[in-house]
């Protein structure tokens, strides 16, 4: 079978693969590869789409704040609007008020229309909260819900559109490097040959890094599981997403229902994951006693596994010991607020260009970044 060629190979085609591959494919040729039989399968279509200036370590919150003109004003490929106005309340009970604080003289300096609100000025903001529940809370009206099918699917269009090349149920076994370039051959044993390969498999990318002979960064995938009630008709209109200061839940308004999660984070191997009933019967407690939705019955749950390094800071370059092998891997919860700005920067960290301008203004530290394999 003759080899499909191009000048780079991104393996994965969830978010992350589709972003890179779209920005790379502005100035090379590009195939993508997807093991599953769609692309987006995994975290990517079980994500709770939202854009949080405030959330993550400050790598991950300068990648953010710098994919936010991105989504608000997208290119043409993409069918607007991928982002809309839903901000964020951090909630915090008796005792825990010195969170809250510590959280806002850690991001104010980036998101400066973040404010501390009282316990009453909380309950304004949410009417849902139970009186005298939250000690002190955090504002963020500035956040955003994200069209995540259609961020998706917009990278995946720009892609083809680029004259990319994306192949489902492509599932790589085996890897070796001839000359300048990789031979990888899928299990379908199709044979395709590229310069440089971009390890963007998500909870997978240990794995997949094995096969290109490279040591592992650490991915630990940790499942997250999500469930949906019904809403109270005459609140959901106004409502914030509502997130416990101590990563005990959050309740996210949608449409007629709310989307809520216990926030858990259990590790598991890389795979379809299931929620997880005795975590999400801890959350509905914990949401009821601070918010009055009394929720009695689950309309449905689902879980996703969100892939972190150790450190929580995505690994973005090249290989220090394997030619031509790019990670692009551990986005973590933040995959689809960060990855205007994340898929930039890396194209630019493969071709050998500067990290737009736009991005280090925002604060991110390149060397961050680097591949920290162990």
């Amino acid at each position: 079978m003759d080899s499909l060629e191009w000048d780079v190979l991104v393996i994965g085609g969830g978010i992350a693969g589709a972003s890179i591959g779209y920005e790379i494919a502005a100035g090379a040729r590009v195939g993508l590869l997807e093991m599953e039989p769609t692309l987006g399968y995994h975290t990517t279509g079980r994500s709770a789409a939202t854009w949080l200036e405030t959330y993550g370590n400050s790598t991950v919150r300068a990648l953010t704040s710098a994919s936010r003109a991105f989504l608000v004003h997208p290119p043409d490929t993409f069918k607007p609007p991928l982002a809309a106005p839903l901000p964020l309340l951090y909630i915090a009970g008796e005792g825990r008020g010195e969170a809250i604080d510590a959280l806002h003289a850690e991001v104010s300096d980036r998101t400066s229309d973040a404010r501390i609100l009282d316990g009453p000025e909380a309950e304004r903001v949410n009417a849902l909260l139970r009186p005298g529940c939250v000690e002190r809370a955090m504002l963020e009206p500035g956040a955003l819900e994200v069209n995540v099918h259609e961020l998706h699917q917009g990278y995946c269009r720009g892609l083809r559109r680029r004259g990319g090349t994306t192949l489902a149920s492509a599932r790589v076994t085996s890897a070796r490097r001839l000359g300048d370039r990789w031979e990888v051959v899928d299990a379908n044993g199709r044979r395709f040959r590229a310069r440089v390969v971009v390890n963007a498999a998500g909870a997978w990318c240990d794995l997949v890094a094995t096969v290109f002979g490279a040591a592992p960064v650490g991915i630990a995938p940790l499942r997250r599981s999500v469930f949906v009630v019904a809403a109270p008709a005459y609140e959901r209109a106004h409502m914030p997403l509502t997130v416990d200061i101590d990563d005990r839940f959050y309740v996210k308004p949608e449409g007629v229902q709310f989307l809520c999660s216990p926030a858990d984070e259990t590790l598991q191997e890389p795979g379809d994951a299931r929620p997880d009933e005795v975590e999400i019967a801890r959350a509905i407690d914990d949401i009821n006693a601070v918010m009055r939705l009394d929720i009695r019955h689950v309309r449905r749950a689902w879980a996703g596994l969100r892939s972190f390094t150790p450190d929580r800071t995505p690994v973005v370059g090249f290989d220090p010991a394997v030619d031509g092998l790019f990670w692009y891997a551990g986005q973590g919860g933040y995959g689809i607020q960060l990855c205007p700005a994340m898929a930039r920067t890396g194209a630019a960290l493969i071709s050998g260009r500067p990290v737009p301008r736009d991005v280090l203004d925002r604060g991110l530290d390149v060397a961050a970044l680097g591949a920290r394999t162990r």
